[in-house]
């Protein structure tokens, strides 16, 4: 029995010339976008521009993917809209970001900025404050043992990843470290984080 014969043993050849899989055409395109798409969306919300990046991955021709994505809009399936303004929630509120790096999030999931910027608007500016606030406390308990100007460095560090402008983050460090210790304001000076 020579190698090949092995190797096709009890399968055959490819494709079979009898059985079911004989008769079996292609899917349809459509067909293969509207399951890229189920699948997905079964999993959790997407854009509309992160399904058809997904379409276009498995070579779903353009049009295809416009008339699916266009009727899964019009049946409610995809909202950008309702999308934008679940994500602003959560990653806020979840994972304390600002509004600076949702709106960058936001931008990378192929959200348009004007969606982007009208969901936003749910996070006000007292918003983002007790947010980053709440953030600094948490790392300032963390770092408590070590000396001042670490802990305010590692907290500019922290809310500089979550996107938080220097300048506020400078206040609520010296808020509430002050508030901790009067004499650590002191220690503070001289220090100006990386902007």
């Amino acid at each position: 029995m020579t190698s090949s014969t092995r190797r096709r043993g009890r399968f055959g050849t490819e494709p079979p010339s009898t059985g079911a899989a004989a008769q079996d055409a292609e899917p349809d395109q459509e067909s293969v976008a509207r399951a890229i798409a189920l699948r997905l969306l079964t999993s959790s919300p997407r854009s509309r521009a992160q399904l058809a990046e997904a379409m276009a991955r498995k070579d779903v021709p353009d049009d295809v993917a416009e008339r699916v994505l266009d009727r899964f809009t019009e049946v409610g399936l995809i909202d950008d809209v309702e999308y934008a303004r679940m994500v602003v929630r959560t990653r806020h509120a979840e994972r304390g970001l600002s509004r600076r790096a949702i709106a960058v999030e936001l931008r990378r999931r192929g959200i348009d900025d004007e969606v982007a910027g009208d969901a936003l608007e749910q996070v006000d500016a007292d918003d983002e404050e007790s947010a980053a606030r709440r953030l600094v406390r948490r790392k300032l308990a963390s770092t408590s043992g070590l000396d001042a100007q670490t802990r305010s460095r590692r907290t500019f560090a922290a809310l500089g990843r979550r996107g938080y402008p220097p300048g506020l983050v400078a206040r609520l460090v010296r808020e509430e470290l002050a508030a901790q210790d009067p004499t650590a304001d002191a220690d503070l000076d001289g220090f100006a984080p990386e902007q």
